[in-house]
């Protein structure tokens, strides 16, 4: 005759165990073990896809005269750039996006900054630059060229005042979601606006505005080579809508690539330069903690 055992644990006896995994056990080979993956695939998808576009234009899959190879467009690319006929191009547009970069992010934050802290500046201000926001910004290109007749006036305008509500909105946002109580505490200790601005709100603000700078920085990009095609002598834009009207869609397609590289290094350098001006903030997610 059986007898079914039953346990005698009742449940506030029972005892969950977890043991450590190799994150726990071994962090820094860890980590550095999904730096390398991730290292590796950033490097493996776009080089994937270069080669298939290489053997799609050598197999003539795609009509290489509308779609050139990269190995010609590289080719090209070194030409020029070794002729010096693509560094004016490249040093229009980067002038023009500095500039009007660093005009954009000053207003966008002094603004935002100010309508964060006074409701009565925000009250005044909010509904018309709301309507102004959603204005598409090449629209505006007529009216800066009124204003700043041809030449770098409307480009640096145009990109100033976009990035100027990139930041504005994620200023003022920022800081609006500070908590009551930080800015009670301050209060409480006697804090002048100064001290209030330099220990509370800009230490809780300046991660999520820093964001809105990085968003900004890709964002100029678009806009001065959508600017340069419609009105400028130089500049990547220029190059890449001038090449297409002359069927030269290899020199085209080194403007683009000019304007990729242009992209990805600006935003790199505004995220870069957030780090270090933002120790205590959190990483960007998707990017390893170190």
């Amino acid at each position: 005759m059986s007898t079914a055992l039953k346990s005698t644990t009742t449940p506030e006896e029972q005892v969950l165990v977890r043991r450590p995994g190799p994150q726990e056990l071994h962090p820094v080979r860890t980590h550095r073990r999904r730096r390398t993956l991730e290292i590796a695939l950033a490097v493996a998808v776009p080089l994937l896809l270069v080669l298939l576009w290489q053997l799609a234009a050598a197999r003539s899959w795609i009509d290489d005269r509308v779609y050139p190879a990269p190995s010609t467009i590289l080719a090209d690319g070194w030409d020029r750039a070794a002729a010096g006929d693509l560094w004016p191009d490249v040093r229009a547009t980067l002038k023009r996006v500095l500039g009007g970069y660093a005009v954009g992010t000053v207003a966008g934050y002094a603004l935002g900054l100010l309508m964060g802290s006074l409701a009565l500046v925000r009250a005044a201000l909010e509904l018309l630059l709301d309507a102004l926001y959603v204005v598409p910004k090449l629209a505006l290109l007529p009216v800066f060229l009124n204003m700043f007749g041809l030449g770098e006036g409307p480009q640096i305008a145009l990109v100033a005042t976009t990035v100027f509500f990139f930041v504005w909105i994620s200023t003022m946002a920022a800081v609006l979601a500070v908590p009551s109580g930080h800015r009670d505490a301050g209060q409480v200790f006697g804090a002048s606006p100064w001290q209030m601005f330099r220990h509370i709100l800009l230490p809780a603000s300046l991660p999520a505005v820093l964001v809105g700078a990085r968003i900004a920085a890709g964002v100029a990009v678009l806009v001065i080579v959508a600017s340069e095609q419609i009105a400028a002598a130089d500049g990547l834009g220029h190059l890449i809508f001038d090449s297409r009207a002359l069927f030269r869609n290899d020199v085209m397609f080194v403007g683009i690539v000019c304007v990729a590289v242009l992209g990805v290094v600006f935003s790199e350098v505004v995220r870069i330069a957030g780090r270090l001006l933002t120790p205590w903030a959190p990483r960007d997610r998707g990017r390893s903690q170190s």
